[in-house]
């Protein structure tokens, strides 16, 4: 752990989905953020928070295998996911559903068509079979009867909604969302956090969001860690509500009060 790390008080009763140890992020010899090391609980809404440029969707692209570390364990529960062998890394990307900031949507297929897409891969499921589940997932974020609908033809909320859809085609039980109020209004930003609350509470599923919004990290995250882009460290980890009673790192509380208090 870095020297001065703040943590707030821990929940003894949580169970460890995701452990980072000691990682080392870099591009060459271009150092972003060295020695993280943090555990995202089981049902967490996990917050990866620090201002801009400070790695917080390389980190993202790091835990879901995208790009390996220069140093340093990514765990899930107790496998070393770059370590173990191709087989199992598959296996652990299968229970993992990822919400992109665009929400990566083909445009020249409809919403059911789209969600049809990992069922179609990695399932053994027939044609109305799939398209059921798409209707399903669809209807979990508040897009019944919108199968047929074209991204082009919604909103931009909407279409967030159906890129997390189709996130969760393969039922995940680690949803990753990279920024996902970036381009909404605040009322469909308010909408989106409300339906990730209510999903991890209906499906117990295990919520890692990268964001720098302030009304998100309160109204969702009840863990987290702070990417400080000067230090290229973690200076904080914990429910952001705590961080922001506990700290007395002026940078950590100038991200967390945006200079009001």
């Amino acid at each position: 752990m870095p020297n001065g790390l703040l943590m707030s008080e821990n929940e003894t009763n949580k169970e460890p989905h995701i452990i980072v140890e000691d990682l080392t992020m870099a591009y060459g010899s271009f150092v972003v953020q060295r020695d993280l090391t943090f555990t995202v609980n089981r049902e967490d809404i996990f917050i990866i928070m620090g201002g801009s440029g400070c790695g917080k969707s390389t980190l993202m692209r790091h835990m879901v295998g995208l790009k390996s570390p220069a140093k340093g364990h990514v765990f899930y529960e107790d496998v070393s996911f770059w370590e173990t062998e191709p087989e199992q890394r598959d296996q652990i990307m299968r229970n993992i559903g990822i919400l992109y900031q665009s929400g990566a949507l083909w445009s020249s297929m409809t919403l059911a068509e789209n969600i049809a897409l990992p069922l179609g891969e990695y399932t053994d499921l027939n044609a109305g079979q799939i398209r059921e589940i798409a209707a399903l997932k669809l209807s979990l974020v508040g897009l019944a009867g919108f199968e047929d609908y074209y991204p082009s033809e919604i909103s931009g909320g909407m279409r967030k909604r159906a890129g997390l859809a189709r996130a969760m085609a393969l039922d995940p039980d680690i949803l990753f969302f990279d920024e996902p109020s970036a381009g909404l209004d605040p009322i469909s930003a308010s909408l989106l956090d409300e339906l990730i609350l209510e999903l991890r509470e209906s499906l117990g599923t295990t919520i890692m969001v990268v964001t720098h919004e302030l009304a998100s990290i309160f109204a969702i995250g009840n863990n987290s860690v702070y990417l400080d882009p000067d230090k290229k460290t973690m200076t904080a980890a914990g429910d952001p509500k705590k961080l922001l009673e506990e700290t007395e790192d002026p940078e950590l509380r100038r991200f967390l009060t945006r200079g009001k208090g």
